[in-house]
This record gives structure tokens, sequence and C-alpha cells, in this order.
């Protein structure tokens, strides 16, 4: 780096470093005012400024209805009038353990008395004689709870008048904790904004010219990509569409080979034709695969069943040719898979290991519980292991090991191997190999593993 060059970082470091303290400096006194603010919140409830309303129309309520009970003569008056009474009480109490100042507490203290002496004077009156009152009567029962409630109406004015001094310094300074948050914010975007200009002039400088030509051999790569992405959907169609008339020449060689004879029927020619139908069939089908994979339907199962029934399909075929399938089921692996199409990839596995063998070898079988890096976490993984004791692959061939169309079988399609890796690769696994030439090799199917059916 020249030294111009270098200063100017180093420069940019540390105005980069200041300018960054400067802002936690601004956001550490902004969160502790806004804690601040929260906790007067927390102290200065709005519902606060609303008791001295609730008070009075309480009152009014139970005046109201101890007169009903006078005019009317109704028990249930009488009855709510007592039910209305210790309900208040009880908030009274409530709301003076809840005061945030003394002066409140004092307030209430007076309330609780004065709702006191309210209730010893109300309880005369909870008597009614005669079934018919005069309107005299009924003035002087009204007259009575009027003085009797003044002492309380009184002292809910009181109440009213401190809890709104109380609310008014709260919003004066809740507004002059707003306005310094607002100072701050600015201060902030105006810092931020300079950093952020720093930043993206040092950047273009001194990485966005370099990347300019890897972006354009990556767009290259890209526009590439997509036209094998394009030729490859094309050439699916294309494989789809030849895989009907392959059926109907199939179905017609059959009828014809009914109607025939059989000296005629078994001709060498119609035996090849016959069998060039059926790869031609293996070709299509393996490519429509690879081209349009299905999406794997997922079930919990242990590794030990796939295994399991893998050995049972290709035990008996495998000893003819005096190739020994063993079965190492000890481990505990589950997996969360779709079987059919894991079985698959086991299957090919399989075959590939019995094909490099040829006669007289053994094929095992094996899965365990391990860690591993897929997708660049290192996790919990479940190993199903296919290990072989045949020839090895040759390092020219593992090269090309999972390129499409890639064989060395005259009869192969080349699209076993990446058929099972693009399969494995939907799990969310890798297919992994390690071989050495005339010792065997062993592939690996590597998948996630399910923690919760672990035991």
């Amino acid at each position: 780096m020249c030294e111009p060059l270098r200063w100017r970082v180093i420069l940019f470091v540390v105005a980069v470093s200041l300018g960054a303290l400067l802002i936690a400096w601004i956001d550490a006194s902004t969160w502790t005012r806004v804690r601040q603010l929260e906790r007067d919140f927390a102290a200065v409830k709005t519902e606060r400024f609303y008791q001295s309303i609730h008070l009075r129309v309480a009152i009014r309520q139970l005046n109201d209805t101890l007169f009903r009970f006078h005019l009317k003569g109704q028990p249930e008056d009488l009855q709510r009038y007592r039910a209305e009474a210790v309900e208040l009480q009880q908030w009274i109490e409530l709301r003076k353990v809840e005061a945030s100042t003394e002066e409140e507490r004092a307030l209430f203290s007076n309330l609780e008395d004065a709702y006191a002496t309210y209730l010893r004077e109300t309880g005369k009156l909870q008597t009614r004689h005669g079934t018919v009152f005069a309107r005299k009567q009924l003035d002087e029962i009204n007259e009575k709870l009027r003085q009797h409630s003044a002492a309380l109406f009184d002292s809910s004015e009181q109440l009213m008048h401190v809890q709104r001094q109380v609310f008014t310094a709260f919003l004066k300074e809740s507004q002059q904790t707003l306005d310094s948050f607002q100072q701050l914010i600015k201060a902030s975007l105006i810092l931020l904004i300079i950093l952020a200009v720093s930043v993206v002039v040092l950047v273009y400088r001194g990485m966005i010219t370099p990347l300019r030509a890897q972006l354009s051999e990556s767009q290259a790569v890209i526009a590439r990509q997509e036209k094998l992405a394009a030729l490859g959907g094309l050439a699916a169609g294309v494989a789809h569409e030849i895989r009907n008339p392959l059926t109907a020449i199939k179905f017609r060689l059959f009828s014809l080979k009914k109607s025939l004879p059989v000296a005629i029927s078994d001709n060498e020619d119609v035996n090849v034709i016959a069998g060039e139908i059926n790869r031609l069939e293996r070709i299509v089908k393996d490519f429509l695969q690879f081209a349009r994979p299905t999406d794997p339907e997922l079930v919990d199962v242990p590794a030990v069943r796939l295994l399991a029934e893998v050995h049972a399909l290709l035990k008996s075929p495998l000893e003819r040719v005096a190739i020994e399938l063993k079965l190492d089921a000890r481990a505990k692996v589950w997996l969360r898979v779709d079987p059919q199409q894991i079985k698959q990839v086991l299957i090919n596995l399989v075959q590939n290991a019995a094909e490099s063998i040829g006669h007289n070898g053994a094929i095992t079988l094996r899965a365990a519980n391990d860690h591993a890096t897929l997708g660049g976490n290192k996790l919990p993984v479940g190993i199903i292991t296919v290990i072989d004791t045949g020839k090895g692959i040759p390092p020219e061939v593992q090269k090309r090991l999972f390129d499409p169309f890639f064989t060395t079988k005259d009869a192969g399609t080349g699209l076993g191997l990446p058929i099972a890796a693009r399969i494995v690769e939907r799990h969310g696994g890798e297919l992994r190999y390690d071989t050495q030439l005339n010792h065997g090799t062993t592939f690996m199917v590597v998948l996630p593993r399910v923690a919760a059916n672990e035991s």
C-alpha cells in the first residue's frame, strides 16, 4: 500500500472511530433518558387523573340508590347500595396504596375518614318507615344525603387539583425530554450521514473498481448458466415427447412378436430392437428424473429400516455373483427423509459397488451418528455408508464422477450418481466418497439427524 493511501486509511479509521464513539455516547444518553421517562410513566398513570371524577360519580350513584330505596321501598335497591358502598371503600383503600406522593396519600387518608363518616350517617337512612312518603320527607332525606356527602365532594375537588398539578409537571418534563431526544437524533443523523458518505467514497475508490471486472465475469457465467438451464428445460420437454412414441413402438413390437411364429419372433434383430428400446426408455427416464426432480415427502425413519429393506432386496441377486452384502445395524440413527428416494440412492450405490467388484467381494451397509459441516454449519448428522472391496475409482474418473452423462459403462447413461447426488442435496445433505485404487470405495450419504427420536 502506498504511503499517501495508507495515511488516508489511518485518518479515515480514526475519524470513523471517533464518530462511532460519539454516536455510542449519544445512544447511551438517549437510552438513559428513555428509561427515566419509562419510570415516570410507570409512576404517573393516566387513569389516576380521572380518580376524582370516578369518586364523584360513585358517591352520586350511592345517594341515588339510597334515595330510590326510600322512594320505592324495593329491597334490591338497599342491597345494591350496600354492595356499591363496599366496592367504593375497597377502591379508596387501593388508590391510597398506589398514591405516588405524600400529599396524595394524605388526601386519600382524609377521604377514608370522610367516607367512614358518610357510611355511618347514611347507615341511619337504611331503614324505611311506612309505605308512603310525603314530598317533605323525601326532600329531607335528599338534603341529608347531600350534607353527608359534601365532605367527600370537597376532598375529591382537592384530589383533582393536586393530580392536575402532578400531571402538568409530568407533561412539562416529558416535553423537555422529547425536545432533547429530537436534538440528539438530529446530531446522530448528521454523524451517520457523514460516516456513510465517507465509507461510500472509500469503498468506491478502493473496492468497487477491482470488483467491476469480477462482476462482469460473474454476469457472463450467470448468462451461460441461464442458457444451460433453458436448454435443459427444452431437452427435458423433448425427452418427455420421445418417451410417448417409444412406448407405442414397444407396444407394437410386443404385439408383432405375439402374432409371428416363434422362430421369427425370437429373431436376433427383434431382440436387439427390443433391447435398444428398453435402453432408450431407461435413458429418457433417468434424464427426466435428473432434469425435473420430484420434491421429497419427508418423514422420520430409522436409518436401519432403509438399510434393511435395501439389504433384503439386493442380497439374493448379489449372492449369485459371489458378493456378500453385509448389514451393520448397531447404531440408532433417525433421519427425516423421503424413504423411497433415499432407497433409490442406496440401491444405485450398491449396484455401482457390485459392478466395481465384479465377482468375489463384499459390500457393507452401515449407519452412524456424527457431526459434519453442511451448508457452512457444523451439525449433528446421520451418515449412511456403502463400503465395497472393489477396484477403486481412478483419478481421471474422480474428476468427472458427478458430471451428467459421463459413464465408464458400455450400457450406462451417466446419470445414476448425478441423480443420487441431487436427491441427497434436496434433503439438505451431501453425497461424499473416499476411494483408493485396488482397495475399494466408500460412499457416504450425509444427512441432518433428527434429534427428537434419538434414544
